[in-house]
């Protein structure tokens, strides 16, 4: 089981930034996939979540009307495409999937202890 993160970057407030999420190693449409984030000093916090059939989408507060995430099954990829970016925004972001706890994933899709895959992060700086 493989996730990669990619597409971080430093870039301005108000800047925009599109994450991808590549993975393989077992079944992608089965399974939802979440977007995390930890800054520094913090806990890792869930983004945002989509879900593996009827693309249900959940968003943190802080992110609504901002982020947008997507999923192209196709190409085994979720997309985190982040609008009108602050200064809060920094941390690195993972992507993650619930192998074992789907169930709990579609109850609590923004939980991390939700999850058991987890890719290697991709760092989002966003600073003037």
């Amino acid at each position: 089981v493989q996730l990669q993160a990619s597409g971080g970057g430093l870039v301005q407030p108000g800047d925009s930034l599109r994450l991808s999420c590549s993975a393989s190693g077992f079944s992608f449409d089965d399974y939802a996939i979440g977007w995390f984030r930890q800054a520094p000093g913090k806990e890792r916090e869930g983004v945002s979540y989509i879900s593996n059939r009827d693309g249900t989408t959940y968003y943190a507060d802080s992110v609504k009307g901002r982020f947008t995430i997507s999923r192209d099954n196709a190409k085994n990829t979720v997309y985190l495409q982040m609008n009108s970016l602050k200064p809060e925004d920094t941390a690195v972001y993972y992507c993650a999937a619930p192998l074992s706890y789907s169930v709990r994933a579609s109850l609590y899709p923004l939980d991390p202890h939700s999850y058991d895959s987890w890719g290697q992060g991709t760092q989002v700086t966003v600073s003037s």
